[in-house]
């Protein structure tokens, strides 16, 4: 089985692992689940994190073929108009994003401009589909429960994940947003667990369990059957679901959902300008 380069970049403010995965045998590259930098208080963009990923593309004389989401995040705003611009590459996600935009659209109002069709992306895809990466062949996985669109990517031996799992001892993603479903999560997570035992996976987050001093960004299938401290080999779906409708009640909503989601689901474009030529977040109270 190919065994594809795969290169981590971790951002600590949001917790979240982008990666670079690289056929081996070619100079293309896809880039998957990028980070804009956010500073909510003052309402600041930054590119700190996607220069990262641009100066490694730049230092390894790489290119991009397609710039990735595993979903649309609700925990820190998507750099992918930034590096389409400066790196080209396609854009890509989950044909469900319209379930999405249609619930959020309608949480934030989104006027005439906002299409709710999924056309911010230059792919939607399905179960089963496949794209390339040079000739590195990949195929996807629809592995939704955290919210409708999420997507596994699957490339040779390696398998990027999104929030569906997190590392064994973290366990696995909340499913109380809108359109999520614990009992959809497991049987998601029952499909990514049914690819061979060392298939790498790739998280897109990591927030440390309590014994542990370093983030990872890596486990496989066979550790997480074994290990996981959710939905380890034995685990029912009617104990799963139990066991995550009740976390789920204790949990607050992540920090940044509000300007992602609106963010996110344009493809990460901001929303337009409004007439005295300002760009605005809006907040809807009582929505979550």
């Amino acid at each position: 089985m190919t065994s594809p380069m795969v290169q981590p970049f971790f951002d600590e403010p949001t917790n979240t692992f982008s990666y670079v995965v690289r056929d081996p045998d070619s100079a293309s590259c896809a880039i998957i689940d990028s980070v804009l930098d956010f500073d909510y208080a003052a309402g600041r963009t930054d590119v700190r994190s996607a220069d990262q990923i641009i100066a490694y593309i730049h230092r390894e004389q790489l290119t991009v073929e397609w710039i990735l989401e595993t979903h649309v995040h609700a925990d820190h705003l998507s750099a992918a108009p930034y590096l389409h611009e400066k790196l080209g590459g396609k854009t890509g996600i989950g044909a469900r994003i319209v379930q999405v935009q249609e619930i959020f659209g309608k949480a934030f109002n989104a006027g005439t401009e906002f299409s709710r069709d999924g056309s911010q992306f230059d792919a939607l895809f399905e179960e089963g589909d496949t794209l390339s990466i040079g000739g590195l062949e990949g195929r996807i996985l629809h592995t939704p429960g955290h919210t409708p669109a999420c997507l596994t990517y699957v490339f040779g031996d390696a398998a990027f994940v999104g929030d569906t799992l997190f590392m064994p001892d973290y366990g696995t993603a909340r499913c109380d947003f809108p359109g999520g479903d614990a009992r959809v999560l497991y049987q998601s997570i029952q499909k990514v667990l049914s690819l061979p035992s060392d298939t790498r996976l790739f998280l897109c987050h990591d927030y440390k369990a309590p014994d542990r001093e370093e983030f990872h960004s890596e486990t496989t299938v066979a550790e997480q059957r074994r290990a996981n401290i959710h939905v380890h080999d034995g685990i029912t779906e009617d104990e799963f679901v139990s066991m995550r409708q009740k976390r789920d009640a204790t949990l607050g909503m992540p920090r940044l959902i509000l300007p992602s989601v609106q963010v996110n689901m344009r493809a990460g474009e901001m929303p337009p300008a409004e007439d005295n030529g300002q760009v605005y977040l809006k907040v809807p109270l009582n929505f979550l």
